[in-house]
């Protein structure tokens, strides 16, 4: 089979203009970049011939992923051109990817195969501009942190204190820990700081959970910087930053309109990751789909464990949006994966390791099922390495737990490889349930904390670090203890520990920090060794991306 860039390039693309009309976006109301890409201008939701339209919203996520991912990006490209393919108007709403994961282990975030967004290189890549535009805002609002400490502006921010970091949409180690300010008297404060990589930017949280510009200002000016030396917060509507951080994030504010390779329409908007963001595409881009379709299908980011709760307890609870059903996306490869009984070992290809693991995917579906009261589909993502006994023992074990279960060929067969699926995903999203959050506004921070930690990831107990305890207080007690949490953990186990794989029980999660995101409206605690700037694998996918004379880019995934 053709490697992905020579499927996306050889495809022949529909005006961007031919898209828009079919799904009812007025003209004055789609703004191009080019032939194949546009923006659209959000203020088209308050358009009264709308109003009343509400599609119903298909959840698509995964069980614990293997390193390489499950193929979850592809099966919701497929499941969108399938439900199209049946009859179903459907609208698809993705993150943008980010170029840390394009040139680091991951590759590309378009999907794959003949179930792809297009134009594949320019999403991949910079696409609108979009993140470039977050990390403009982040690092001009550190660059007025800075500014107000070195002229000692009221009020006074303690150097030791800032809490804003400082960000680059790269994987870049190196500059987790840093100081700076050290050029002498005309240089700065020296004081220590660092990066995250943008997609864990407060700000891109803010552009993904806002609902019009008036309130992305809003939620900006809240954002806390550091605190001063009488350890009173300061945000950036102190600094008088609101504006000029709106100003820049203005066009980047309007969802992204695309396409897949069969020509059916793609909201494409927001990157934060779910390991150490929420992990969801933007609100205003998926109330735009449901606005102008039937079906929406969207994705939240790695396992169940992750995104779905993430979706479900931040985006849906701050949107008023709910799922009307849930996609699990699992593969023989990664069922293998998590039913090693030797956790270093790289030889995963017996039935016994098979049938292990699929507690890890009973351990998603119960959680979707039970706790947030969803129906749930199960989609298999097929390999060439595949047979079709490790495909019947997961249709028996989904038989079992009363789930629909399907093959999903969409890699392969783009379309057509995902019709079962659609027409699954089609019947099971009939009604839509009544919303279930897994903990009530009103329940402390801890307890929020406490509850995810044990009745998603079923750990025993959690431990907090002293500096947790105290920050969680201060937190409380400044009026956040509202807010939603926003768990920052591995994506590759339930537990904060990487290297435990399955469906484990007996474990602790630890706490080690935690971090106020006022503007975004959630607390973050960062679980376990979990990093906010990822670094580069020994063997990057950047060192396979070439481009020639002509302008034509290799290696790109």
């Amino acid at each position: 089979m053709k490697p992905d860039i020579e499927i996306a390039r050889a495809a022949k693309l529909r005006p961007i203009t031919d898209i828009a009309c079919e799904i009812g976006l007025p003209e004055s109301s789609v703004v191009m970049y080019g032939r194949n890409k546009a923006k659209v201008d959000h203020r088209i939701l308050k358009n009264t011939a709308a109003e009343n339209k509400n599609g119903k919203l298909i959840m698509v996520t995964a069980m614990t992923p293997t390193p390489a991912g499950e193929g979850k990006t592809t099966t919701s490209v497929g499941l969108a051109d399938a439900l199209n393919r049946i009859g179903c108007k459907t609208i698809l709403t993705l993150r943008e990817p980010s170029l840390g994961p394009v040139f680091g282990v991951k590759g590309g975030a378009a999907g794959g195969g003949y179930a792809q967004v297009v134009p594949m290189e320019d999403i991949n890549l910079h696409f609108t501009g979009d993140i470039h535009a977050v990390g403009a805002a982040n690092n001009l609002l550190a660059a007025m942190t800075d500014n107000h400490i070195y002229h000692g502006n009221e009020p006074k921010i303690d150097p030791e204190r800032v809490t804003w970091r400082r960000c680059l949409d790269m994987n870049d180690r190196q500059l987790r820990n840093i100081n700076d300010g050290l050029g002498g008297k005309t240089g700065g404060v020296p004081r220590p700081d660092g990066f995250d990589i943008t997609a864990a930017s407060e700000v891109m949280a803010v552009l993904c959970l806002a609902s019009d510009l008036n309130d992305l200002k809003k939620r900006l000016g809240r954002m806390v910087v550091g605190y001063t030396y009488d350890n009173e917060p300061v945000t950036a509507a102190q600094l008088g930053a609101a504006g000029a951080l709106t100003a820049l994030l203005k066009e980047a504010f309007d969802p992204n309109l695309a396409q897949t390779l069969e020509g059916n329409p793609a909201f494409i908007h927001g990157g934060p990751f779910a390991n150490i963001a929420h992990g969801c595409n933007s609100i205003i881009a998926t109330k735009l789909a449901a606005k102008f379709a039937d079906y929406v299908v969207t994705e939240a980011g790695f396992g169940a464990d992750l995104g779905a709760e993430k979706f479900i307890d931040i985006k849906c609870r701050k949107s008023g949006l709910y799922p009307s059903a849930a996609v699990v996306v699992a593969t023989v490869r990664a069922l293998k994966y998590h039913g090693k009984s030797d956790a270093g070992s790289t030889e995963i290809s017996s039935l016994t390791e098979l049938t292990s693991g699929l507690e890890n995917l009973r351990r998603h579906i119960e959680n979707l099922r039970d706790v947030f009261n969803l129906p749930v589909v199960t989609a298999v993502n097929v390999f060439p390495s595949d047979t079709p006994e490790e495909h019947g023992i997961i249709a028996d074990f989904c038989a079992g737990l009363g789930v629909p279960c399907a093959l999903s060929e969409v890699f392969e067969k783009g379309s057509a490889g995902g019709e079962k699926l659609a027409l699954l995903v089609r019947d099971a999203a009939k009604n839509v349930p009544k919303p279930v959050m897994a903990y009530a506004d009103d329940l402390g921070l801890k307890e929020k904390i406490d509850t995810v930690c044990q009745r998603i990831y079923k750990a025993d107990s959690v431990r907090y670090s002293e500096t947790a305890t105290e920050k969680l207080g201060k937190f409380e007690q400044s009026g956040y203890g509202t807010l939603p949490v926003c768990i920052a953990k591995t994506q590759y186990s339930f537990s904060d520990d990487a290297s435990i794989s399955g469906a484990p029980a007996g474990f602790t999660i630890g706490i080690r920090d935690v971090r106020l995101a006022a503007g975004a409206g959630f607390i973050i605690a960062v679980a376990g060794k979990i990093m906010t700037m990822p670094g580069l694998p020994k063997k990057p996918a950047a060192e396979e991306i070439d481009i020639d004379e002509d302008g034509v880019i290799s290696g790109l995934f």
